[in-house]
């Protein structure tokens, strides 16, 4: 058999240039949707959500419906505890110190009376003696607040002062100038801080 590609005429057998598509190699991509991560994460949250929902109302609805209680023990079962054993029980003979403590008490409560009426006539009579020796001290006072007449002068006989017989002082000039007017020496410095401390005494 004869090659095709033969039998085709030399105007058929001219290759189409390629275009600028195929030498680049691009092909063209298909439009798809964009999803983000956000979104599948809030779907997945809405979901849990919507079925912890649906268990809460489920609880609620379960908590709605009464259930019976069963009867307590003592009605379904009567339980009779057994009684003690009776003890029999001797009396003691105590004797109580009511009548020796009242009469403790009572003489307790006389010493305490008795002390304190004491304490009572005491104080009145410290009162009494503070408000004598007040009465007596005001009375005093005034006896000695009456004006009493005094003896006249005696104008014949006048006071005259006399004048005394005792000498007058004589100032005296201290020793200080003992240092001016000698001029100290080389073998005298300790003599004259003597003599000058002697000065000094006498004039204290």
């Amino acid at each position: 058999m004869e090659d095709p590609s033969k039998l085709t005429s030399p105007k058929s057998s001219k290759i189409a240039p390629p275009s600028s598509n195929t030498k680049r190699g691009v092909k063209n991509s298909q439009l798809q949707p964009f999803r983000l991560q956000t979104e599948q994460r809030g779907q997945i949250k809405e979901q849990a959500l919507a079925k912890r929902v649906q268990e809460l109302v489920a609880e609620e609805a379960k908590l709605r419906i009464p259930v019976a209680q069963g009867l307590p023990l003592t009605t379904d079962k009567p339980q009779s505890l057994p009684k003690p054993p009776v003890k029999q029980t001797k009396p003691l003979n105590i004797k109580l110190h009511t009548e020796q403590r009242a009469a403790r008490r009572a003489g307790f409560n006389n010493l305490v009376s008795s002390k304190n009426y004491s304490l009572e006539i005491l104080r009145r009579f410290e009162e009494k003696l503070l408000k004598v020796i007040e009465e007596e001290e005001i009375r005093i006072m005034r006896k000695e607040m009456v004006p009493k007449a005094q003896l006249m002068p005696i104008f014949d006989r006048p006071f005259l002062p006399q004048r005394s017989t005792r000498p007058l002082t004589v100032p005296r000039e201290p020793s200080f100038h003992f240092l001016k007017q000698k001029s100290c020496s080389s073998g005298e410095p300790y003599k004259i801080h003597q003599h000058v401390n002697q000065n000094m005494k006498a004039v204290k």
